[in-house]
Parts: C-alpha cells; structure tokens; sequence
C-alpha cells in the first residue's frame, strides 16, 4: 500500500495519467522532508508538493493569515449564524492530574472507552476541473457536535462530512476554523448526545507509557482501528513550508494513512495526542514506527484559542524577525541564518552566526521549536533568548512585535 491515495485511484478517472507522472517527478522532492502527512489523500490529476525550507523567516505571514482570514470568514457570516457555526460553550472534559500509576494496559478495556469518540473525517476538494478526496479522523469534543482534527485533513475542502461511530450514513460538517501552523482545526456538526473524549493532563505523560493509537486508517469500512505501542519520546519537533510544531509526543504505535486527526490515548483511554504524522525514510537513513502526536500542552491551549477565534476573537503571534538554520555541528537550538533590518531580534543585538538555545529559559532544540515558540509569543512580550556566540553563553532581551504588515 503507498502513500496518501496513490493505493486508489478510481471512480474519477479524469487526469489520472497525468497525475502518476507528476508524482514521479516530484518524489525525489518529497523525499527530503522525513515526515508524511497520515492522510488517505486521493487527488485526481495532480498533488500538492511538500517541502522543508530550512531559511524560513519566524514570521509566520502563512499562519497568521491563514487564522486572520478565518477570522474574517466568521465575522462576514453572523448576519446568518446557524448553531453549527459557532464553537460549542460546552467545556471539554479535562482530567484532574494523577495520583496513582496507570493501571495495565487492557487494549479491549481503552479501545472500547475511547472509540466512541473517535469518527470518521472526509473532505472533497475542487480546484476547477480536479477534484479530490482527503479522508482522515477527528476526536469529540463536546456532546453538542464540536470536533478536533488536524488541519490538513480539510484544508481546502469544499464540502466536509463526519461519520459518527455506530452510524452508517455521514452528517454534514462546517470547518469553524483552521490554524495551518499549528495543524489543527475545529469542525461542528448537529448533534446531541455524542461521547465526549477525555484529554488527560498535560504532564501526565511519561517515556515508555503504554498508548493506543485510534483511527480510521486507510479509511477502511467500519469502526476505528486500534494499533499499540509506548511513548519513545517528547517534546519533539517539526517544520515544514506550512507548520511548525513543537511538544510532539513521539510514539511506536503503528500509525498509517487516515490516522491523521486521530487519538493516542493511555492506559485509562484517556486523550494525551492528537496523532498527525509519521516518519518516513530519507536518502541514506531509515525509519520504522516512528509516529508523532500533538501533545495535550500543544493542544488543549489552541483548541481554546481557535474557540475565540470563531466567536470573533482576531488571532495575533509573536514576530522576532529571522531567518533560521540547523546546526550542523552536533549542538542544539537554532542557527541564524539571517536578521531582519529593524525587527525586534536587530533591536536586541541577535547576530547572523548566533545558536539561539533557549527561550526564557526553555531549551530550544532546532528552528521548529524556535519558530513555534515564538509565534506562540503575543507582541509585547519580552523573552530572554539564550544564545551560543563564539563559544560563549550570551543572554539578550528581545520584545516580540507584531507581524509587518504584506
């Protein structure tokens, strides 16, 4: 089975051809970036590139825009507001911290808790002639219809429908709002009486914990699949031309195409991961079981911030203004690789050279983190940046500003 539809292509066979040979071309591209969106994606003449771009700016004009234009799209419909196009004022169900280890894993015990909660996400797509499918999963979040799935699973969509467990025909759903950046969006459908998940605390995680891994993989008949495996990692990162991602729960539970949107859940079937993507093999390297989450401390703060968002909130981030690198001397943190004239990073003396490495005290493994971190800032804010010159801890303050306008 390949990758996000490749496996199947009929029942529009308009541009097929033409979109096998631009695929082939455009392999050798994708092949840099060492992540796959987990979306059974199937586009009918042709695909969108992805890649890594190394020199980005921590600006994030994309994101902000995508939020900002969102935001807009909300404001200009509440002269017509149905209930479908408003967040929920229900409250998510959020687990107190624990007190108690986890109990062992009982896959039929946590599968049975959580897969009520998990449903079914198909997204149509049209751009002029070509149209295209992106199916993937989506977690409840409230009783009344409100629902959490990464962006990617509905970016771009014309129409999107949900499929509730235990149901055979899927419900209409309204995408409230999408935050490319953080890959996350929140959809509504009419409904009552849904299965709420429950998210557990955000530091109730740990390396080598027990998960399950719930989704509609491969968009196969039926109800969710349940995969299992342990947390391998935390606070992992990611970057790519659209997001940057930061806290990611990496996981060995086997995660395929439609688990995108999906729940890694622990031992008790409670959320700790919205899972989002896994790695693939580079040029020269391998990878196998190396699945990533976003993490209830990524997660449960953007779902309050994309809730304001829908009821009028205008969304803002953080702008330090430079350009970003890996280090390829075996450190951590973040290269700059270039400093904006006049941005809040010239301001505080930030150098072309330097390795930033920490934010307030936080450690910063690589630009995603820095960039996610960054753009996570409200302007205004004042951040210590720690940063490697010449061999030398260097401590500067910066004050984040707002993104320049175009």
């Amino acid at each position: 089975m390949t990758d996000d539809g490749a496996d199947d292509s009929a029942g529009d066979g308009a541009g097929d051809g033409a979109g096998d040979d631009g695929l082939a071309g455009e392999r050798a591209v994708e092949r840099r970036v060492v992540e796959r969106r987990v979306v059974d994606r199937k586009v009918y003449g042709r695909r969108i590139r992805r890649g890594f771009l190394m020199g980005l700016l921590v600006v994030v004009v994309a994101w902000a825009a995508g939020l900002v234009g969102a935001w807009m799209g909300v404001r200009l419909a509440e002269g017509n507001r149905s209930p479908a196009r408003v967040a929920s004022t229900l409250g998510l169900v959020r687990v107190e911290p624990r007190t108690e280890p986890l109990p062992a894993l009982d896959v039929f015990a946590v599968a049975s808790t959580i897969a009520p909660s998990v449903v079914n996400v198909s997204a149509i797509t049209q751009r002029g002639e070509l149209v295209g499918q992106s199916t993937g999963s989506g977690v409840v979040l409230t009783a009344d219809g409100e629902i959490v799935t990464n962006a990617h699973v509905v970016a771009g969509a014309a129409t999107v429908t949900v499929r509730v467990p235990g149901e055979t025909e899927p419900r209409d759903a309204v995408v409230l709002v999408i935050d490319s950046g953080r890959d996350l969006a929140l959809l509504r459908i009419e409904a009552d009486g849904l299965v709420p998940a429950q998210f557990a605390a955000p530091g109730d995680v740990r390396v080598g914990d027990a998960v399950v891994a719930v989704g509609y993989a491969l968009d196969l008949d039926g109800d969710p699949s349940v995969t299992v495996g342990i947390v391998s990692a935390l606070d992992r990162t990611s970057v790519d031309m659209t997001k940057a991602l930061k806290g990611l729960v990496q996981t060995d539970a086997p995660i395929s195409s439609g688990n995108s949107g999906g729940a890694l859940v622990n031992a008790l079937g409670q959320v700790i991961g919205l899972t989002t993507f896994v790695a693939i093999p580079d040029v020269g390297s391998s990878a196998n079981s190396v699945g990533f989450a976003i993490s209830n401390q990524e997660l449960l703060p953007t779902i309050d911030r994309l809730r304001d968002a829908t009821n009028g909130s205008a969304p803002t981030a953080g702008y330090l203004g430079v350009g970003l690198a890996d280090r390829f001397d075996g450190g951590s943190g973040a290269l700059v690789a270039e400093v904006e004239p006049g941005s809040p990073a010239a301001a505080a003396g930030v150098d072309v050279g330097d390795a930033i490495v920490s934010i307030d005290g936080t450690a910063i493994t690589g630009p995603a983190g820095l960039m996610a971190t960054i753009r996570d800032g409200q302007p205004g804010d004042e951040v210590l940046i720690g940063l490697r010159r010449s061999g030398r801890l260097v401590s500067l303050s910066a004050t984040l500003a707002r993104q320049p306008a175009g």
